[in-house]
């Protein structure tokens, strides 16, 4: 693969998967959606679909890693980094895509959602607040672009992150691998994307399961800049959470695939 396919490669199967997994999240929580409160189900299938889509349309170009976590770990893995920065480049700008893709396709849904009586006199979400202390409110449709804890205790929600990751790029290197090594093959998007869900299902209700720097980092950028009205704010000071924590688990699952598995 050569650097041009990779980075076309990232930013087509990333935009892909943020347009549909942030798509399912507009679709269930936006006034004047056909699927709104369709529920966490929908959501956890839709990223496991958005998965599984976005690696089959993708995976011959650039190995569709689509997520720095992952790139990461397969680098730890092999000892090789230096197509770590053409990947993540591709990644952060695919994913700022297709959070655009999502407003664009979604634009008289947020216009209706934002512009509603309710939505605006209702008081802001504590975010599962366990003192007085005043911290960032996730606005009110920032959890469309970006995850956000229920309960905001730093150190739980980094090791939530964490351990979603490590289950995510260990089964991305045991099971999901091509021949290459180098990325998903046909068999492992769809095991990949099942553990998708299985994440969301299981380990999905503190912090949403970023899992993902660039999935979560991207269209925080994109929610940030979009001019939406009444949208709250990017909650920055939680953002580098579901950054460090995928990145730290998807080192650490590389560590233990290198000592258990290789």
């Amino acid at each position: 693969m050569s650097s041009s396919d990779i980075f076309i490669g990232e930013i087509i199967g990333t935009a892909v998967l943020i347009l549909l997994g942030g798509g399912v999240v507009a679709a269930v929580v936006l006034k004047r959606s056909k699927a709104q409160n369709a529920g966490w189900l929908a959501i956890t299938f839709g990223w496991g679909f958005a998965v599984m889509i976005a690696v089959y349309m993708t995976g011959t170009l650039s190995g569709a890693h689509l997520n720095p976590a992952v790139t990461v770990g397969i680098a730890v893995k092999d000892g090789d980094w230096s197509n770590v920065p053409v990947y993540i480049a591709g990644q952060l700008l695919g994913a700022m895509l297709g959070a655009a893709l999502v407003w664009i396709a979604y634009y008289g849904q947020f216009k209706a959602h934002l512009t509603d009586p309710e939505i605006i006199a209702a008081p802001p979400h504590e975010e599962g607040l366990v003192s007085e202390e005043a911290a960032p409110k996730a606005g009110p449709v920032l959890g469309v672009f970006s995850t956000g804890p229920e309960v905001r205790v730093v150190w739980q929600n980094l090791a939530t992150e964490i351990i979603g990751t490590i289950v995510l790029v260990l089964a991305v290197l045991t099971q999901g691998l091509n021949d290459s090594g180098k990325g998903l093959g046909v068999i492992g998007a769809l095991i990949v994307a099942l553990t998708v869900v299985g994440i969301g299902l299981s380990l999905g209700g503190p912090t949403g399961y970023a899992i993902n720097p660039a999935r979560d980092l991207g269209p925080r950028i994109v929610h940030a800049l979009l001019p939406l009205p009444n949208k709250g704010g990017s909650d920055w000071g939680y953002a580098w959470i579901p950054v460090v924590g995928p990145l730290v688990g998807g080192a650490i699952a590389a560590g233990i695939y290198n000592i258990a598995f290789a």
